[in-house]
């Protein structure tokens, strides 16, 4: 026979009260044993329950356990904490009363519910919004991938003038007309590829060089490592301005590329736009006062 505490509930081995847990000075009978009443089943009265028949709390459930009858948990009347034991005051709040209550299951298999894979999404979405939306400006074009530190040719420092279009004439495109012109003039043998990443490194270059000259400007010194080229040294740099070329004399790319590739080969840097090099790039700036800044590079 084992005896449980009438107010908390705990078992206890022997009738010997007070409740070494909440201290209630009354015990009940709390259990038979599944073996003591198969012993009985066929005594005439000598077991105690079939004899005296005392009134029991425990209930055999038929496949050799027994029950032993509702749970309790203390819960504050204040804020709803449920404690395992009767100890106020309240964990949560301080309420020096708690009150015994039959414990209940209801609600676990909600709770125990797996969510869906939305549900677990939902806090984040506007924060995959926000990457997706940057992908996709990075995607196409829209935003330059080199505002990311260390991804990407650095953005060329704001300079006052045109360096994209002038007059109707796209001076990318010019840029790369003029490497056309200025390959026709070599032999095969020192025909130069076109580098993007050598053409940003004089875009920068050129930018900045009209950004001291124009608005006393101070930009960070460039370093070529930090370009995407495909130079294994150093390129060399040949900055020039053009005073007796307006391009707004020119109907189109290809004509003012001409004249710009004839004024880099009788320059003095002739030579080295010649030969000696296997890949270059161009950046071609109109400054406020229409002359032209034209930075050329190679390696």
């Amino acid at each position: 026979m084992k005896w449980r505490c009438a107010w908390c509930g705990k078992p206890h081995a022997e009738n010997e009260p007070p409740c070494d847990e909440c201290g209630h000075n009354a015990f009940e009978k709390a259990v038979v044993r599944a073996s003591d009443a198969n012993a009985t089943d066929g005594d005439s009265g000598s077991g105690p329950e079939s004899s005296t028949g005392a009134e029991t709390t425990g209930t055999s459930t038929g496949t050799g356990t027994v029950d032993t009858g509702p749970d309790y948990v203390w819960t504050c009347p204040n804020c709803g904490r449920e404690h395992v034991r009767n100890t106020p005051p309240c964990s949560r709040c301080g309420n020096p009363d708690l009150e015994r209550v039959e414990q209940t299951y209801d609600g676990l298999e909600r709770d125990l519910t797996a969510p869906t894979w939305f549900e677990v999404a939902k806090p984040y979405l506007p924060i995959l919004a926000a990457i997706g939306l940057v992908i996709a400006l990075f995607a196409t074009g829209i935003v330059s991938p080199s505002i990311l530190p260390g991804i990407g040719s650095p953005s060329p420092p704001d300079a006052p003038g045109d360096g994209d279009q002038k007059a109707g004439i796209d001076l990318e495109i010019a840029a790369a007309e003029i490497h056309e012109r200025l390959d026709e003039e070599r032999d095969e043998s020192a025909a130069r590829a076109y580098d993007d990443g050598l053409a940003a490194y004089a875009e920068y270059q050129n930018r900045a060089y009209v950004a001291v000259e124009f608005d006393d400007a101070e930009p960070d010194a460039a370093d070529p490592g930090d370009f995407d080229h495909d130079c294994s040294e150093p390129p060399v740099d040949a900055p020039m301005i053009v005073s007796d070329l307006s391009v707004e004399d020119y109907p189109d790319e290809a004509a003012f590329a001409d004249d710009v590739a004839t004024a880099l080969l009788s320059s003095r840097f002739g030579d080295e736009v010649r030969s000696g090099f296997d890949a270059e790039g161009i950046d071609v700036h109109v400054a406020p006062n229409d002359d032209l800044y034209v930075f050329y590079a190679a390696c």
